[in-house]
Order: structure tokens, then sequence, then C-alpha cells
């Protein structure tokens, strides 16, 4: 699966548009990862605890993404939007959302 955040694939011709496919992930924050980048915010430095929830996040939206994709028979997906939201009480859950257009291209 071909994916991109432009609306065209270089030297790739789109055949046919399938539709809007989106996929989204809630992960939340652990107590434990909280207090330590609270520490690491007054140190300074960069927290590799959030850094690997936003990955996981990420993945698992664009996962879900092309799982939605493959099933309209597409093979790629263009003009892909990954917005990242804090929600919950205190801000306590990273939402993940990704969204593009299911593509057939040659």
């Amino acid at each position: 699966m071909i994916l991109s955040t432009t609306n065209t694939i270089e030297g790739r011709k789109a055949v046919k548009y399938l539709g809007l496919v989106s996929g989204d992930a809630i992960l939340g924050a652990n107590i434990f990862r909280d207090f330590f980048a609270s520490v690491r915010d007054i140190v300074g430095g960069r927290s590799a605890a959030y850094e690997k929830e936003l990955r996981k996040a990420k993945n698992i939206a664009l996962d879900e993404m092309q799982e939605q994709a493959r099933n309209l028979g597409a093979n790629a997906i263009v003009g892909i939007d990954i917005d990242y939201e804090t929600i919950g009480t205190n801000s306590s859950m990273l939402m993940v959302s990704a969204n593009g257009t299911a593509v057939v291209v040659e």
C-alpha cells in the first residue's frame, strides 16, 4: 500500500477514486509515565515514553486506515492528514486520527 500526504503519487496515475478512509487510535497515558514526563519537563530533555506512545497511536491509526482502503480494493492512499489531540479529564488520553483518499493507481 502506497501512502502519501500529497494528492498525487509521482510517476503513478490514479485510475479510480474509492473514497475517504480513516483510522483512529485513543491511548491512555500511564500515571508513572506522566510523573516521569513532568520531571523531565522540569529538568529538560525528551520524554521517550510519550514519544513511544505517539508512534504507537500513529501506527494504529494508519493501520486501520490501510485496512479500510484494502477492503475497498485500493492499492494507495493519497492526501493523508494526521491529527494529534489530547482528550479526557486533564488531557489524560492521546488521540491520533488519520484520514485520506483511497485510490487505485497504475
